[in-house]
């Protein structure tokens, strides 16, 4: 396993605002998540990015929790973050996606564990973050059938916060925490 490009060192403590969000993962946690103490260092952006993130991932949503999660996990795998795998990998199981079902998440075209409003939703995830996929006109169409325009949204801006996210932490090397007892996948050849 790659080591963290940057430590964050235990002190000096951010500003308030920031604090309050570190205090309240140690509280659901057990300890501050890596990322966010690298985002603390940026103490604004840190809680607009924060905001955004419960604005998009609240029980209103009109997207289905484990298949919010579900896609949150797809664009971790494909940006090779392993910290993301394993964070959202666990919030899987805890919005009651079957293991299996995660576990076949690489195959999930192919699965008998997906339906295809699930497929068409972690297609335009793939396609979204892989420029050499794309979405193109069909890819968009199968997601429209299967989904309301108020639900692409969401679930555009919910892969774009992801993809920011997760490229962040694999471009740091941030470490997986040990949330999720599914295997990571492993870290492609560098």
């Amino acid at each position: 396993m790659a080591e963290p490009r940057i430590v964050v060192p235990q002190r000096p403590r951010p500003p308030w605002y920031a604090s309050l969000i570190l205090s309240l993962q140690r509280r659901k946690y057990g300890r501050e998540l890596e990322p966010a103490r690298l985002w603390s260092r940026l103490p604004r952006a840190f809680v607009m990015l924060t905001l955004l993130y419960r604005a998009l991932d609240r029980t209103s949503s009109p997207i289905d929790p484990g298949l919010r999660a579900l896609v949150q996990v797809r664009v971790s795998q494909v940006n090779w973050c392993a910290f993301c795998v394993d964070l959202n990998g666990a919030a899987a199981l805890e919005r009651f996606v079957a293991p299996e079902k995660l576990a076949a998440l690489g195959e999930f075209e192919r699965s008998p564990f997906y339906v295809e409003r699930e497929r068409a939703a972690l297609a335009y995830a793939e396609g979204m973050t892989d420029p050499a996929r794309g979405v193109d006109d069909a890819l968009f169409e199968r997601l429209r059938a299967n989904h309301t325009e108020h639900q692409i949204l969401e679930l555009t801006a919910l892969i774009a916060f992801q993809n920011l996210s997760s490229k962040f932490n694999a471009a740091l090397t941030v470490p997986a925490q040990g949330f999720c007892k599914l295997p990571v996948p492993p870290a492609r050849e560098r």
